[in-house]
């Protein structure tokens, strides 16, 4: 299913974590982004955001665009406002197809490899107490809600899973709220976003005979059944149906 209408933005990020350090030279580096750039022309913007970290990225004017990163001991893909979940991973498959001959990462130096789906709101308010109304609050807490004269400063809900017996594969849902005391203080809100994240993460080298790809579509696989199994149901149209009757 697309997952576009269920939020103001939606972006999917892949992110390989490497025990080593990166090549620095720039014929390899610019020799990793060329490769992208032949499948995807519109990628044009080229820079450096800070040392030792390049960013190849279509005009971030648009509604959906595509942006590709190396740092020091990363390399990140991302695509905001895909047309479906598949186009975003065919970008993220090309990019890991290339990461082992364009900057020599083998199955053997990878620290971690994340899958995120992203969700972003648009709100202009008290994003703590918008939560607190769509989600709820933990029981044992609600109650510090009713204090005289309080106010809810952060309210941040996250839960961490591992999904194997030695930890190696895990998931993290979270919720990131961006009201400030200050805002609270002066009761002055600027529209700004509140999102959802879930993140799928394993760590260590791949197993013999396994493919970054392969290994990236197992946690796809995982995302992908824990949104339509429960993060729409319970997070997304909540959020949705909160804000839309504010």
């Amino acid at each position: 299913m697309s997952y576009n209408s269920l939020s103001d933005d939606f972006y999917v990020n892949l992110n390989l974590n490497t025990e080593m350090e990166l090549p620095k030279n720039r014929e390899t580096l610019l020799h990793f982004f060329e490769q992208i750039q032949k499948k995807y022309p519109t990628m044009r913007n080229f820079y450096s955001r800070e040392k030792n970290e390049y960013v190849l990225e279509e005009d971030k004017d648009r509604r959906s665009y595509r942006w590709a990163t190396v740092e020091g001991r990363r390399v990140c893909s991302g695509h905001v406002n895909p047309e479906s979940v598949d186009e975003a991973f065919s970008q993220h498959e090309l990019v890991l197809d290339i990461v082992p001959y364009a900057l020599s990462v083998s199955p053997l130096d990878c620290e971690s490899l994340n899958v995120m789906f992203g969700f972003d709101y648009n709100y202009r308010g008290n994003h703590n107490s918008l939560l607190i109304e769509a989600l709820g609050i933990t029981p044992a807490f609600e109650k510090l809600t009713d204090m005289a004269g309080s106010s809810v400063l952060c309210h941040e809900p996250s839960i961490q899973l591992a999904l194997d017996a030695d930890c190696r594969t895990q998931c993290r849902l979270s919720v990131e709220t961006r009201t400030s005391a200050y805002q609270i203080r002066t009761g002055e809100y600027p529209e700004d976003q509140i999102s959802v994240y879930l993140t799928a993460r394993r760590y260590g080298s791949l197993e013999p005979g396994e493919s970054y790809v392969e290994a990236m579509r197992r946690l796809t696989e995982v995302c992908r059944e824990l949104i339509d199994n429960y993060v729409i149901d319970h997070i997304l149209h909540p959020l949705q149906q909160t804000i839309a009757i504010k």
